[in-house]
C-alpha cells in the first residue's frame, strides 16, 4: 500500500485542532463506498492542507482501482479516472491481499487520543489506516512542539502496538 506523505503540505493543524474535521472516517467509507459498490478500500488516509482536512481513499474491486478525496468538513467528494489493475491482481486478488478491516474501526478522535496519552502531549495531525501481517492499524503521527512521533494502533482494539520517533 502506497504512504502519501505529508511533508509537501503545509500543516497549519496546531492552531486549527481538529474542530476542523467534521466527517468520521466511517462516513468516509460509506461515501466511497455508495460511489464504488463492490470494493475493498486499500488505503485511508486523513491529512490536511493549509488547515483543511481530507481523506484520500483508495479501494479496488475485481478489475479496476479507484481513489478519491473527500473534504472532512463538507463532504464534498473529488475523484481521480479508475485505473485498470494488472493482471495478476485482478480478480480478487488485491482486493483480498490489500483490503483493509473497515467494519470495527476505533473513531480517528479515539485513536488520537491513544497517540498522544502514549506520547506524553502534543497533537495529531496525521491519520493512515494500513495492514500489516493481516492486522490493520491506524498510524497517527503527534507533533509536540519540532518532535514528532508516529504511533501504530490496532484499528480495532485501540492496542498500541509501536512507536517511533521521526526526524
Amino acid at each position: 500500500a502506497s504512504t502519501y506523505s505529508s511533508s509537501q503540505t503545509k500543516n497549519s493543524s496546531e492552531s486549527m485542532g481538529q474542530s476542523a474535521i467534521k466527517m468520521s472516517a466511517a462516513r468516509a467509507i460509506q461515501l466511497f463506498k455508495d460511489k464504488y459498490p463492490d470494493t475493498a478500500i486499500t488505503s485511508l488516509e486523513l491529512d490536511s492542507d493549509w488547515g483543511s482536512y481530507f481523506y484520500k481513499i483508495e479501494g479496488v474491486d475485481d478489475q479496476k482501482e479507484y481513489e478519491a478525496r473527500i473534504d472532512a468538513q463538507n463532504e464534498k467528494m473529488e475523484t481521480e479516472n479508475p485505473e485498470t489493475l494488472d493482471r495478476e491482481d485482478q480478480n480478487g486478488q488485491k482486493k483480498k491481499e490489500d483490503g483493509l478491516a473497515v467494519d470495527k474501526l476505533i473513531t480517528i478522535e479515539e485513536a488520537a487520543k491513544i497517540a498522544v496519552d502514549k506520547v506524553g502531549s502534543g497533537t495529531a495531525t496525521d491519520w493512515d489506516l494500513d495492514k500489516d501481517l493481516g492486522t490493520t492499524y491506524w498510524e497517527v503521527k503527534v507533533k509536540n512542539g519540532n518532535q514528532s512521533t508516529s504511533v501504530k494502533i490496532n484499528s480495532e482494539t485501540g492496542e498500541v502496538l509501536s512507536t517511533e520517533q521521526d526526524d
